[in-house]
């Protein structure tokens, strides 16, 4: 059995960033969701929860946060700010 998804640990800047988006409500729906599933990931949810909390496919969920563990903030939802 594969080990949970989880994302790694937040720095305390990527962490002030996602509550920024999420508390916000970002204009993107896109990188809204994806801020909260980082950020629910963070606070030890599992992916099926993340899924049904986003309204997302449970498939979706490990995506963004594989893809936030190896890139960051600028990869994983266009949290960074940057346009791309």
């Amino acid at each position: 059995m594969a080990p949970p998804v989880k994302v790694r640990r937040l720095t305390e800047q990527e962490g002030q960033k996602l509550q920024q988006i999420v508390r916000r409500g970002s204009t993107s729906s896109v990188r809204f969701r994806r801020a909260m599933m980082l950020l629910a990931s963070a606070g030890g949810s599992t992916v099926p929860v993340i899924a049904r909390l986003v309204q997302a496919d449970e498939d979706t969920v490990p995506d963004v946060i594989h893809r936030f563990n190896e890139i960051g903030l600028g990869g994983s939802c266009d949290c960074s700010g940057r346009a791309g």
